[in-house]
């Protein structure tokens, strides 16, 4: 392979993104390693998205173009782009997210120096203070899950770990993909995939560095801003329950009561600060038969919820 051949391709999907692709292209570009590809997946935008991926993609040749006519979600356009990767790495960007400058770099190294199947980092909110967009610190989970650095771990040795359930922190070989998917149609899409991947590897890295900021729009129009939602709810809840039970399924018994603490201490006290004066009753009732069903789980006995965690929100 020569020397200036793609070692990694970074799957970007997008749908009404404009005003934050072209800082998530940016960021991209400005990477310490140049080895990269970019799969952009515009996902039946109707404002300037699928123009501006169009036109990074016209200037840059490491910037390929794929698009759905119409919306088939998030998870649909990574699926998409999955087939298209023909790199020994991948990983996840999302368009309205900005990349570090040497993400690509520490991860790729770090996986070919361990041989593990996959690398995970930490990442940070980035919030609007009134003049831009600026990323905060390192939430305690993440940091429990990434830090310190750990090498060729398993999900039995670092049951922690778990907490990180967003694709856009990790970087893959791509062949770990092979039986890897999506589910389509559904919100929080990262969170069953991401127990997957920590239960099937053979071995994962994990590193405190930084690398993604992840933005919270000011607007509030990104969908993990809208659990106030009955329907956001509820696709919420079956990611965190189809989670917990791929952790159970593996017999990974510490993960999942690393998961029941974290979930209690950190879910479910805004969601039930929302079910208090939500005006329709399934809200609090989804809500409160989710509850119940964590506390039957008999790792519910040894989870021990920091109640702490839940101020960290609003970092």
């Amino acid at each position: 392979m020569p020397d200036s051949a793609p070692i990694v391709t970074m799957i970007v999907p997008g749908r009404d993104i404009a005003p934050f692709a072209p800082a998530a292209l940016d960021s991209l570009r400005a990477q310490t390693e140049p080895r990269w590809r970019a799969l952009l997946v515009d996902d039946g935008s109707v404002d300037t998205t699928g123009e501006i991926f169009a036109d990074a993609a016209a200037r840059d040749p490491r910037f390929t173009l794929l698009s759905h006519r119409e919306s088939r979600g998030l998870g649909a356009a990574r699926n998409l782009a999955l087939e298209h990767v023909d790199t020994p790495f991948l990983g996840f960007l999302d368009a309205d997210d900005e990349l570090t400058r040497d993400a690509i770099a520490r991860t790729t190294q770090t996986l070919r120096e361990t041989g593990s199947d996959f690398i995970a980092g930490a990442y940070v909110r980035s919030r609007w203070d009134g003049i831009a967009y600026r990323p905060g610190r390192v939430q305690p989970w993440t940091a429990a899950a990434t830090a310190p650095e750990r090498r060729a771990t398993t999900l039995m040795q670092h049951p922690d770990a778990s907490a990180n359930i967003v694709a856009w922190s990790k970087v893959s070989r791509t062949e770990f993909w092979q039986d890897l998917r999506f589910p389509t149609g559904v919100a929080y899409e990262d969170q069953v995939v991401a127990q997957l991947m920590y239960t099937r590897a053979r071995a994962f890295d994990v590193i405190p560095n930084v690398l993604v900021h992840w933005r919270l729009r000011a607007d509030g129009s990104s969908l993990s801003q809208g659990k106030n939602q009955v329907a956001v709810l509820r696709d919420y809840l079956t990611a965190l329950w189809g989670g917990i039970e791929v952790l159970r399924d593996a017999g990974a018994t510490d993960a999942v009561r690393a998961r029941l603490a974290l979930i209690l201490a950190m879910d479910a006290p805004p969601l039930l600060e929302i079910a208090d004066t939500h005006p329709d009753p399934e809200y609090p009732a989804l809500l409160q038969d989710f509850l119940t069903r964590l506390q039957t789980l008999p790792e519910s006995a040894d989870a021990r919820p920091d109640p702490s965690l839940a101020d960290a929100l609003t970092w």
